[in-house]
C-alpha cells in the first residue's frame, strides 16, 4: 500500500494574478510583496550562484520592480551590479523600487556581459513574441555569463511553456510562490534550468500540482494475497502476448498480492502468475476481492475486445485502459471507473490534436470520458473528471522504449487493486515508473523496468 504525498502546487499566470490581488486586498501592500520577493530571490542567488559581479536586465513591468530590488539587495551583500534598462517603470510598485536604485543604468543594447546574468525582462504576463530590443539584449549575451530567471525566463509562456522567441535559457529560475505550468511543459524544462520556489506570503489556491514521491506502507502483519490486491490482464492477440506478460509481471512486482491473464493463450510470465480463459475469466468479475483490470495491452480492436469492454462496464471493476482498447472509446464509451493511458498518437486518435496547451487538452478529454487520463511523454499530464491536475517531471529518457507503457499499466493496476483511488494512482505510478526509469540506464528495455521495481519500492 502508498501513501500519496501532496506536490508542489503548480500555478497559471492567471491564478498567481489572482492569489497576489487577494493578498493586497487582504492588507499587504503590492509594495510589501514586491520587496520580499527581490530580498527572497537575492537570497536564493546568493546561495545557489554566487558572484563578484552581475548584470540585471530589467523590464518595464513588475518583473523588471523585482529585478530593481534585486540589484538592491545584492549591491548590499557586496556584489557589483548594473543595471541594464531602456526605461524605468512607469507602474506602481516597480516604479518605487525603480527610483530606489542609484547605481549604473546602462540601455539593454549596452548591457555588459558579467559571471552572473539575472533576467528579470518580462514576467508570467508575456504572451506574444520577445521585442527586437530585448531579443537583441539577450542574443547579445547568449554564452557570456550564469544566467538566473526572475519568476520565468524572459519569452517562456507561463502557462503552455511554448517559447515566445528566441528565449536566454538559465540554470536558474526562482519561481515566487510556486512553480509555474511553463515551467515543467514543451520548452519550459530545457529553458528553465533549476527550479527555486521562494516563498513570497502568498497563499496559493489551485487544482495543479507537482507529483512528489509516494510513502511505502507495508503490508499488515495478517495481510493474505487478496489484501494486497487482485489484477486482471485481459490478454491481447496471442502473438502480440509480450505486451500482456509485461503488464501482468509488472502488476505483481508492484505489490499486487495476485495477477490471473485471461486469454486463450499459453505464455506465463512467471510462474507466479495464474491463466484463465475467457469464460472462467469473465466469472472473475463477479469476485468481490478482485481489485481491478488491464485491458488494451497487445490488443486488436475486434469481436473479442468489445466483448470484454460490454463485460467490465457491468463489472463496475476499476479499469487500466491501454493500446488497443483505447481505439474503441470512441464506439463505445465504458462507464467503469478506468484510468486512460494513452501516448501523444493515440491521445490525438481518440481527442484532436494536442494543441499548444496540454493541460488544457488533457483536462478537455477527462470532462469528454469521465475518466483519469494520463498522457505520457517527457512531461506526464494526469487530469481527472472533477479538474484537478497533476503533472509528473521524474521521468528519464530511457523510459521511451517498446512496452514501457504496458510496465506502467500495470503500475497503475496494482495500485488500484489495493484500493487507490484512480487519481492517486495514477499520480504515484507514474513516479514509481519514472524512478525505474531513471536507475535504468543505457542499454536495457522494458524487461529490465520490471526487474528495477523492486529496487524502487525499497527505496521509497
Amino acid at each position: 500500500m502508498f501513501q500519496i504525498q501532496p506536490g508542489l502546487p503548480l500555478v497559471t499566470a492567471a491564478a498567481m494574478r489572482s492569489a497576489e490581488a487577494a493578498a493586497i486586498a487582504a492588507g499587504t501592500p503590492a509594495l510589501t510583496l514586491m520587496e520580499r520577493a527581490a530580498q527572497a530571490a537575492a537570497h536564493a542567488i546568493l546561495a545557489h550562484l554566487p558572484s563578484r559581479r552581475a548584470t540585471v536586465l530589467c523590464g518595464p513591468g513588475n518583473n523588471g520592480g523585482d529585478g530593481y530590488g534585486i540589484a538592491i539587495a545584492l549591491s548590499a551583500a557586496g556584489v557589483a551590479v548594473t543595471v541594464a534598462a531602456d526605461a524605468p517603470p512607469r507602474r506602481e510598485p516597480a516604479a518605487t523600487m525603480a527610483a530606489r536604485w542609484t547605481g549604473p543604468v546602462v540601455p539593454l543594447d549596452a548591457a555588459p556581459p558579467a559571471p552572473l546574468i539575472i533576467d528579470a525582462l518580462f514576467g508570467i504576463g508575456l504572451d506574444r513574441p520577445l521585442d527586437s530590443a530585448s531579443q537583441r539584449a539577450i542574443d547579445r549575451l547568449r554564452g557570456h555569463g550564469r544566467v538566473v530567471a526572475i519568476d520565468i525566463v524572459s519569452g517562456l509562456h507561463a502557462d503552455r511553456g511554448t517559447a515566445l522567441g528566441q528565449p536566454l535559457a538559465a540554470e536558474l529560475t526562482i519561481a515566487f510562490a510556486a512553480p509555474k505550468a511553463g515551467h515543467l511543459l514543451a520548452d519550459g524544462p530545457r529553458h528553465s534550468g533549476r527550479l527555486a520556489v521562494v516563498d513570497i506570503g502568498v497563499p496559493v489556491e489551485t487544482a495543479m500540482m507537482l507529483i512528489d514521491r509516494p510513502r511505502l506502507i507495508g503490508p499488515a502483519p495478517d495481510a493474505h494475497k487478496y489484501d494486497r490486491g487482485w489484477v486482471l490482464m485481459v490478454e491481447g492477440k496471442a502473438d502480440h502476448g509480450g505486451a500482456s506478460s509485461l503488464a501482468a509481471l509488472a502488476a505483481l512486482r508492484s505489490g499486487a498480492g495476485l495477477v490471473t491473464i485471461a486469454g486463450p493463450g499459453t505464455h506465463l510470465p512467471a510462474m507466479a502468475v495464474m491463466r484463465r480463459d475467457d469464460e472462467e475469466a469473465a466469472n472473475l468479475l463477479n469476485d468481490r476481492r478482485l481489485g481491478s483490470v488491464i485491458i488494451g495491452p497487445g490488443m486488436l480492436p475486434d469481436t473479442r475486445a468489445r466483448g470484454w469492454l460490454k463485460r467490465l462496464t457491468w463489472a463496475g471493476k476499476p479499469l487500466v485502459i491501454d493500446a488497443g482498447a483505447l481505439r474503441l472509446l470512441a464506439e463505445e464509451p465504458v462507464g467503469a471507473p478506468s484510468v486512460l493511458t494513452p501516448h501523444e498518437g493515440e491521445f490525438t486518435q481518440m481527442f484532436g490534436p494536442i494543441g499548444d496547451d496540454r493541460i488544457a487538452a488533457v483536462q478537455k478529454a477527462a470532462s469528454i470520458t469521465d475518466a483519469v487520463v494520463l498522457l505520457k511523454g517527457p512531461t506526464t499530464v494526469i487530469a481527472a473528471p472533477d479538474g484537478r491536475v497533476a503533472i509528473n517531471t521524474h521521468n528519464s529518457p530511457w523510459l521511451a522504449t517498446a512496452g514501457s507503457g504496458d510496465v506502467l499499466a500495470g503500475i497503475i493496476a496494482a495500485l488500484l487493486a489495493q484500493g487507490q483511488p484512480l487519481f492517486e494512482a495514477a499520480c504515484a505510478a507514474s513516479w514509481l515508473h519514472g524512478d525505474a526509469g531513471r536507475r535504468m540506464g543505457p542499454g536495457r528495455i522494458a524487461d529490465d523496468l520490471i526487474a528495477i521495481l523492486p529496487e524502487v519500492l525499497a527505496g521509497l
